[in-house]
């Protein structure tokens, strides 16, 4: 897929995979940012339900509009896969982050301000409505400034 446009995303490099989808740096050419791209697998999307489901929930979290939550910019479909265009943050994952502080222990003013920005973003998709439904340390990036970032919004 590296190199490939995908609507107006050009594909840069894959950054993971799992069992929810891939997910690749893309350059979004009509907008000149920098953005990730994930592919569902076909079992999120297939059947008239499932994708009407997946549609609802994204253009859900789509309308969530906070500094600690990933924003979604569009969701489209290529070669039956369906793709959810977002903002791509620089950072690692929470799961990341505390690995690496094995030996060293993240400091308590740390994990104090990391839980409140989680409880801050968490807080506001509950106000609209939206459950996270799968939280967890892969889905919390820390960007610059240890600013949380919480994705995934729909996933089960």
């Amino acid at each position: 897929m590296i190199g490939q446009t995908i609507s107006h995303y050009k594909i840069l490099e894959k950054l993971g995979a799992g069992g929810r989808g891939e997910v690749y740096l893309a350059q979004d050419t009509e907008l000149d940012r920098k953005v990730a791209l994930k592919f569902l697998p076909p079992q999120y999307t297939e059947g008239p339900e499932i994708n009407a489901r997946f549609k609802r929930e994204a253009k859900a979290a789509a309308a969530l509009n906070h500094p600690n939550i990933i924003t979604i910019h569009e969701i489209g479909e290529h070669d039956p896969k369906a793709f959810i265009a977002m903002e791509y943050v620089e950072g690692q994952s929470l799961k990341d982050v505390v690995g690496a502080h094995c030996s060293v222990p993240l400091r308590m003013n740390e994990i104090i301000d990391y839980a409140s920005q989680i409880c801050a973003g968490l807080s506001e998709a509950r106000q609209a409505g939206i459950v996270h439904r799968d939280i967890e340390p892969d889905n919390i990036l820390i960007a610059a400034k240890s600013r949380v970032k919480i994705a995934d919004f729909g996933d089960e």
